[in-house]
């Protein structure tokens, strides 16, 4: 950005218009275009229900995905098939070490022709981005493409270019092969809303994809997912997850769950505490608020029950604590700590 330029406040969507708790008209809306798109995802990916949940929490939520797994386990499947079931735009960028910001973000480029300048636009500027091996690419690209995820806009030269909305970022990470990698800081890793981590699919489900594969409707050549909701109604539902209503007690059950990260040897007990360093920060906390309500509505629910913010506690913690080397050398996963942590902590 150039000196002396104002940069302008980053678009945000309006309140809703019509406060108060959800109506069952709504909740039933609401649960017709989620019923719509996991039809959709299943007809394409065999199995993967835990990435679907994420994917769509995320999605509702207003939040983004970091999917940690080896490769060909459907996730650049997964992506695409959800944004072509929204109708929306979808863009892969495969980290490499030599990738700038610029190939994100966008850049200007000189026409000779007319002497002038013309802002070519980056593959971040899509409604679903699918950014492969992030841990591939250097710091610098790795925060500039987090800045994005954060502020939701790039700056070109100086231009402030808002980036569509309905926005999701699937960020990848290969824990096999940490060779030539840069890994992501805590304090960017904490930007994530929820990290899943994928396992191999049953032998029930890779012959189904086998059989997809051998009728054509999986492979090179399968035809898109026809959209069977825009990315009006996904703002829509978004919406309605804001209004979802949380009890002060489940409030406080979450601020609770995050404390015990930070205090683990006196909740739990000093071996398991030991093997933590740093507990999550306040975001943790607002990715629980943010989950829960999008799980509530997920579940046909407008209000929070304390099993929502459990559900989905591995993910939105795990990224989160900062494990000692003692731990790694044990091979204590921080599952292990959130478990504990959870069932310490009183549910309401």
């Amino acid at each position: 950005m150039s000196l002396g330029s104002t940069r302008p406040a980053p678009a945000t969507r309006p309140a809703p218009t019509t406060p108060g708790p959800l109506t069952t008209e709504e909740l039933a809306a609401a649960a017709d275009v989620l019923d719509r798109v996991t039809a959709a995802f299943a007809s394409r990916v065999v199995g993967q229900d835990r990435l679907r949940r994420a994917l769509l929490v995320a999605l509702m939520a207003e939040g983004h995905l970091l999917v940690e797994s080896v490769p060909g386990l459907a996730k650049t499947l997964a992506s695409s098939t959800l944004a072509e079931a929204v109708g929306a735009s979808f863009n892969r960028i495969q980290c490499t070490p030599d990738l700038l910001p610029s190939d994100i973000v966008g850049t200007q480029v000189y026409d000779p022709r007319h002497h002038t300048f013309t802002t070519q636009l980056g593959p971040v500027h899509a409604h679903v981005v699918l950014l492969d091996e992030i841990n591939r690419a250097s710091a610098k690209t790795q925060s500039a493409m987090l800045e994005a995820m954060q502020e939701r806009q790039t700056s070109i030269a100086g231009e402030v270019h808002p980036l569509p909305r309905p926005f999701l970022v699937l960020a990848t990470q290969n824990p096999l092969e940490e060779e030539g990698t840069y890994v992501l800081p805590q304090a960017q890793l904490d930007r994530f809303l929820l990290q899943e981590v994928l396992d191999y699919p049953t032998a029930e489900e890779e012959v189904g994809v086998l059989d997809r594969v051998d009728a054509g409707t999986l492979g090179r050549e399968t035809s898109p997912v026809a959209a069977v909701v825009g990315p009006g109604e996904v703002e829509a539902l978004q919406a309605l997850v804001d209004r979802v209503y949380v009890d002060p007690a489940v409030r406080r059950y979450i601020v609770d769950v995050v404390a015990g990260t930070r205090a683990v040897g006196s909740l739990v007990g000093p071996e398991l505490g030991a093997y933590v360093e740093t507990g999550a920060s306040p975001r943790a906390s607002i990715a629980f608020f943010q989950v829960a309500r999008a799980l509530a509505v997920l579940h046909g629910r407008h209000y929070v029950v304390p099993e929502d913010v459990r559900e989905l506690a591995h993910g939105v913690l795990r990224h989160r604590l900062h494990l000692s080397f003692e731990a790694v050398a044990d091979r204590v996963r921080p599952e292990v700590v959130v478990d504990a942590v959870l069932a310490a902590v009183p549910t309401p």
